[in-house]
């Protein structure tokens, strides 16, 4: 979908509610909101391989590499509303690790896409575990989701956690545990 008829669509659900969108506060208004909205879904238009520039490295470390706090924005395929938290990902490595800047690129990458916290936590595990080969990878996700807070059941509190574990992670109690506490800190 190209920008003017993304604009033309955000006029349109203006005056879908009853506005006016030729009333002044208004005139850019669709023009804005359907920049943001490319922007916030930006991810559709990247690929791993760009994501990465070759910044995978061979490595003979085998303990574990933790970044913890990455921020998160997405949106909800469901009500098109944003949830926002921190991603934690922990892997062990095998013989590659990544550049660290490129743990926060694969989280955003997949974020900047409409789905369900589930499925993106799930997709940046299995997209490091391929490209890197680690012994387990392990991503978690805390988010707090507007769908719920601003409308709905409108719990102001909530947060949601995910997980997903592999390799090691899942296999090795002691491991997810070291790991557990490793983002407790």
């Amino acid at each position: 979908m190209s920008l003017d008829s993304m604009q033309a669509t955000f006029s349109q659900l203006i005056e879908a509610i009853g506005e006016d969108p030729t009333r002044e506060g208004l005139l850019d208004t669709p023009k804005r909101a359907a920049k943001a909205f490319a922007f916030l879904n930006q991810g559709y238009h990247q690929d791993i391989g760009e994501v990465l520039n070759n910044a995978i490295f061979e490595s003979d470390n085998n303990e574990m590499v933790l970044v913890k706090n990455i921020e998160l924005y997405s949106m909800c395929e469901h009500h098109l509303l944003p949830f926002i938290g921190k991603c934690h990902v922990a892997y062990v490595p095998s013989g590659k690790v990544l550049g660290l800047s490129k743990i926060a690129r694969i989280v955003d990458m997949y974020a900047r896409r409409l789905q369900i916290q589930e499925n993106l936590t799930k997709q940046i595990a299995d997209t490091i575990q391929q490209v890197t080969d680690a012994e387990g990878v392990a991503v978690i996700i805390e988010a707090q989701h507007m769908c719920m807070m601003m409308r709905g059941v409108e719990k102001q509190n909530s947060c949601m956690t995910t997980s997903m574990m592999l390799g090691i992670f899942r296999s090795n109690p002691s491991t997810r545990a070291e790991m557990l506490s490793l983002i407790r800190d």
